[in-house]
């Protein structure tokens, strides 16, 4: 096990900062586990019609960070300069940081304090309690979880559900299939509920031992039911709260990592 790798399923760019982030902490090869790609769709009617009307709503909640992207690319096009008196929404911190540094906008996410970057969490705001007939845009992928978009309902608001981007599963390489089946790797790293299920197909009974980091409560609770026996879960879904828990699932007793510096990730 000493040259086994841990395994990234993050994708894209923000896989690749995460797995910088666990390579300075833990000292360990990094093996990129590429699940999920993520598209951005084509302009549909739909989302034309939420562009032009962007101005018309009061608070606009966005789930990820592609779906940040997705959403700068199009207010760019349609409204060089952004409306004003929109209160702006993420679940997680690495989506409110996109939303500012392509909008420059104040971001609302669940306080450092929740402990996880979820829709749960988010809910949680007292200004997200009462939304009588507020138009509320809620920026995502294709399909996903419902959750936002009914309790946002539930609590009064006229909810848009703008899918503007798809998720398709990869199937790992053959060299990563026989790694998970044969559970060759240090740590499994996951932060998506769709990733998870996507590769417990490969996971044999060795790999279902094998430590596996998650972002959030809800996470482990499914890897549960997929037989994972060992889930971690970490303070959040920055590279620097997973590092750290991937550090401390690899070598407990001597796990010494700088929450600054990996912050920087």
């Amino acid at each position: 096990m000493g040259s086994s790798p841990v395994l990234v399923t993050r994708p894209g760019p923000r896989g690749e900062l995460l797995a910088a982030a666990i390579e300075a902490a833990v000292g360990a090869p990094v093996a990129r586990l590429e699940a999920l790609r993520l598209e951005a769709l084509a302009e549909t009617p739909a989302q034309r019609a939420a562009w032009l009307d962007f101005d018309l709503f009061r608070r606009v909640v966005v789930v990820s960070p592609f779906a940040a992207e997705c959403l700068a690319e199009a207010l760019d096009r349609y409204w060089p300069q952004l409306p004003l008196g929109i209160d702006y929404y993420a679940v997680g911190a690495a989506t409110a940081a996109t939303l500012h540094e392509r909008l420059g906008v104040r971001v609302h996410v669940p306080p450092a304090e929740a402990g996880e970057d979820t829709s749960e969490a988010l809910l949680r705001l007292v200004s997200l309690q009462r939304l009588a007939e507020e138009k509320v845009l809620l920026v995502a992928g294709e399909g996903g979880r419902t959750l936002l978009a009914e309790t946002l309902a539930e609590r009064g608001a006229r909810v848009t559900r703008l899918a503007v981007y798809r998720r398709t599963p990869l199937d790992p390489s053959p060299s990563l299939q026989a790694c998970l089946a044969a559970g060759d790797y240090r740590a499994l790293v996951v932060s998506s509920g769709e990733i998870l299920e996507h590769l417990a197909r490969w996971c044999a009974d060795a790999a279902l031992n094998q430590p596996l980091i998650v972002s959030s409560a809800r996470l482990a609770t499914l890897a549960g039911k997929l037989g994972f026996r060992a889930p971690v879960v970490a303070s959040g879904a920055t590279p620097a709260a997973l590092a750290a828990s991937v550090a401390d699932a690899c070598d407990p007793q001597e796990a010494d990592v700088d929450q600054d510096d990996l912050e920087k990730g």
